[in-house]
């Protein structure tokens, strides 16, 4: 073969750029830290959802069956406390509201596309979930170590013994009431977790980023 027909290889680079690796092993980490914090999320809205659900139904149950004091044998007492219920309600209303926000932004790929904004919810989003639980269950123990006034959960699971053919039901709003302050409990470290996963996606992307800035100013030159 003649030295023209060597001289006629395709034009290739000199070296390898060791930034494509890179770059590709912090994509394959940030797609796997990605879809731990979309499932957890997933799980704190479900929490929110079960929550807001069973605290709201023993509110729209004291309110249908709740009579003035001046009626015969009334179901609820005089002196009664909704201010833990309500901030169930109001906390669990914030994870919904929040978490369904940051799920659109990591799903939809329109509002995925718009970096900054899906970066920056993916943080906030939990911090505020985080913020809105734990006021609502420092409240919630405040007010339920009363020893004036019942709330709605300790008077419901008081009399949960009490069997009857219609509503109020003690022991369904004592269970209902249960189920949400276990879960608001659970929903403190899951938030926390969620946030810690977000950082740690947030710095990975800032990482690859910069990876791609170094793969772009120090692109290996191409030889003949």
């Amino acid at each position: 073969m003649s030295s023209d027909n060597k001289a006629a290889v395709p034009t290739t680079y000199t070296e390898f750029d060791p930034h494509d690796l890179e770059y590709q092993r912090y994509m394959k980490k940030i797609r796997v830290v990605d879809a731990a914090r979309i499932g957890l999320t997933g799980l704190a809205l479900l929490c929110g959802f079960t929550i807001l659900g069973t605290s709201a139904d023993t509110l729209a149950v004291y309110n249908a069956t709740h009579l003035p004091g001046d009626f015969y044998l009334p179901l609820w007492p005089d002196q009664f406390d909704l201010r833990p219920t309500i901030a169930l309600v109001v906390g669990s209303s914030i994870v919904v509201f929040a978490h369904l926000v940051s799920l659109l932004f990591s799903k939809v790929q329109v509002l995925r596309n718009r970096t900054a904004v899906h970066s920056s919810l993916s943080l906030v989003t939990p911090f505020v979930s985080f913020t809105a639980v734990m006021i609502s269950m420092i409240f919630f123990y405040a007010v339920n170590t009363s020893t004036t006034d019942d709330t709605l959960q300790s008077w419901s699971c008081q009399w949960k013994i009490a069997t009857m053919s219609t509503k109020p039901h003690f022991g369904t709003l004592c269970d209902e009431s249960r189920t949400a302050l276990y879960l608001s409990v659970i929903l403190v470290p899951l938030e926390l977790i969620v946030f810690t996963i977000a950082g740690y996606q947030s710095m990975l992307e800032r990482k690859s980023v910069g990876v791609m800035s170094s793969r772009k100013s120090g692109s290996p030159t191409p030889s003949s």
